[in-house]
């Protein structure tokens, strides 16, 4: 039988204490880090070829980005993203390219909830500002470097298929081509009319 004298009891429950307190100072430090983080969410307007970082529920930047073409367009909704990954590896429809200028997707990937797509770079810098991908969010590289850098996973990436007042808000009102041009249209159509 082992005897257990009075030290060994005390040092026993020195070190659960200590443990405890280790223990209550860490998630202390953990909700101090949360707490300090800014709440960061992404907007993304496919009628724009826009994307909004929004930190604390201001819009501290806005990138040019490609979109999905009309064959393979964008998906819309509410997503969050889910990893962070530097010079992905791209596979698609059995293609298998490694980092490197070939790669498609560039040095930086960002992947959403939406299984198969995310923010990510291009091999193809003249498609930003059009509906050119097969439904990610194309960035110049620069700017999609600088983005990684700052969201993390479970950050909130919005992508609106319509111009609604957030868009608005954020993106700056534009009037539609096809209204200016119809305007346009009935004009000339007044005054030919009025010259017969």
């Amino acid at each position: 039988m082992r005897r257990i004298d009075g030290s060994s009891e005390l040092k026993a429950k020195a070190r659960l204490v200590l443990a405890i307190l280790v223990l209550a100072a860490a998630r202390v430090h953990a909700q101090e880090t949360a707490q300090a983080e800014p709440a960061r969410q992404i907007v993304v307007s496919i009628p724009d070829r826009k994307l909004a970082l929004i930190e604390n529920g201001l819009v501290t930047k806005i990138y040019e980005v490609a979109v999905g073409k009309d064959t393979t367009p964008s998906p819309t909704g509410t997503f969050t993203i889910v990893n962070r990954l530097t010079n992905p590896t791209y596979y698609h429809k059995g293609q298998v390219i490694p980092q490197g200028p070939q790669n498609p997707i560039g040095t930086r990937w960002i992947g959403l909830s939406q299984k198969g797509y995310g923010i990510h770079g291009t091999n193809a810098p003249r498609s930003i500002g059009k509906a050119a991908s097969h439904g990610c969010i194309r960035m110049a590289k620069k700017d999609l470097e600088e983005l990684f850098e700052t969201v993390r996973p479970g950050d909130v990436v919005d992508i609106r298929g319509e111009r609604d007042e957030q868009t608005a808000q954020i993106f700056g009102t534009t009037e539609p081509v096809v209204v200016a041009a119809a305007a346009d249209a009935a004009n000339e159509q007044s005054v030919s009319e009025g010259t017969r």
